[in-house]
């Protein structure tokens, strides 16, 4: 695997050479500091561009362009790091040498187009695109509550505090009545001028030829800024854990539990942290998978997952609404256990074995190899070869130093109304 960056003014493109692979992916990341109110707006913005364009002017039209380049498969997402809201177009398409010359030239010239000339006239967006793409955001924000596992989480991080954490990356329902066809298109502007960029592109390429066509498509069009901070301050749990319950139409109660981590390090956070968070609650061999579901049988499932930008742990699990105290009880003992590094040497080989498989996994996918590379642009990160090698090398006693700076700051219950019998 080979890869160059080249800075082009306006934007980064990253050239990633890997003959593994039969297809060639493009990923075009625009991010800016993240807004509350523009949430919403900045969602509704990139469905529409995906949508339709100014010269595929429907679904329809779209589809069969992406059919007529050899099945090219072309997605954007938003999400939050830490203090940005991050968007992707996300191109992918088989090499020129499995299709037909230029295909490939042609799909990067169709996502410059879906990104850069939208369905757009007189400074406004296309109405009845505009309206399709209103009445789905209506429909998907209006049934946030449907899914208890989202919103359990969605409201125990609005309870947690103001920061971005508690923000809703996929927006609020009543923000999309200030969304109209003008302003969006005005935002859009906002977004094409100010967002910074970076481009990467993987494949078995060529890297002057790749270099011309994306000059091409991709002209300068934003202003270079300076990169800000990514990191959520950290601040430290309360002295007493916050609980709080909501009550929610069905059989099953969902617990979300989020702990704080503070001071730690750039290594702490990326090493032995992730290791923390394996033993605890990271697989079937975790802490709370064996004592909380299969040794007590408390919960259906049980997790623990680590948003290392925001300085948060997040604990989730669904039971049954009578075993909430005892289920808490237990969970705290097993974070109580890490901190007391009672946890055996078995315990970290099998999670550092779990480490190198997920590394190996990320190899073998072109979309997680550009995350990765992405992640070493903004956060400076190590490659996937000196992760892999410096996670090997982690001992017991820098994770139980970690995990003395884990503490539960708040408990969040959603509650199911009925009893369910048995877990």
């Amino acid at each position: 695997m080979e890869y160059i960056k080249k800075n082009l003014g306006s934007y980064n493109l990253h050239l990633i050479k890997c003959q593994k692979f039969k297809s060639v992916m493009v990923k075009v990341y625009f991010r800016e500091p993240i807004k509350k109110e523009n949430i919403t707006i900045h969602n509704f913005l990139t469905t529409m561009l995906t949508f339709s364009s100014n010269k595929y002017k429907t679904k329809r039209e779209m589809v069969l362009k992406t059919q007529d380049l050899y099945s090219c498969s072309i997605s954007s997402t938003d999400t939050r790091l830490g203090n940005y809201l991050n968007t992707c177009f996300r191109m992918s398409v088989l090499n020129d040498k499995y299709t037909e010359e230029g295909n490939l030239e042609k799909c990067i010239e169709f996502l410059s187009d879906i990104i850069y000339k939208p369905n757009v006239e007189k400074k406004k967006f296309d109405e009845k695109s505009f309206d399709i793409i209103m009445n789905q955001a209506c429909l998907s924000l209006s049934s946030v509550k449907e899914n208890a596992n989202t919103y359990s989480m969605i409201r125990l991080l609005e309870n947690l505090d103001d920061s971005p954490i508690s923000y809703r990356s996929f927006g609020y329902l009543e923000d999309l009545k200030d969304i109209h066809a003008e302003n969006l298109y005005s935002y859009y502007e906002k977004f094409i001028k100010e967002s910074d960029v970076d481009i990467f592109v993987i494949g078995d390429i060529d890297f002057e030829d790749i270099d011309s066509i994306i000059r091409k498509y991709f002209k300068a069009r934003t202003f270079k800024k300076t990169k800000g901070d990514f990191i959520i301050p950290a601040k430290r749990a309360p002295m007493r854990k916050r609980i709080v319950t909501e009550e929610n139409d069905s059989n099953q109660s969902k617990l979300a539990i989020a702990c704080r981590t503070y001071n730690l390090t750039d290594y702490e956070r990326n090493y032995p942290l992730t290791l923390y968070n394996i033993i605890l609650g990271g697989g079937v061999d975790s802490l709370l998978f064996r004592e909380v579901r299969e040794n007590h049988s408390l919960c259906y499932y049980i997790s623990s997952t680590i948003n290392k930008l925001d300085n948060i742990m997040l604990i989730r699990a669904g039971i049954s609404r009578d075993d909430f105290k005892q289920t808490v009880k237990l969970i705290e003992k097993q974070i109580s256990v890490m901190s007391h590094g009672t946890f055996t040497e078995e315990d970290i080989n099998k999670a550092k074995e779990l480490y190198q498989t997920a590394i190996e996994e990320i190899e073998e996918s072109e979309s997680e190899i550009i995350e990765s590379y992405y992640m070493i642009e903004l956060l400076g990160v190590d490659d996937i070869e000196t992760k892999a090698k410096k996670m090997k090398e982690v001992t017991k006693e820098e994770i139980l130093a970690v995990s003395k700076k884990v503490k539960m700051d708040t408990v969040y219950l959603l509650e199911g109304r009925y009893q369910n019998e048995g877990n």
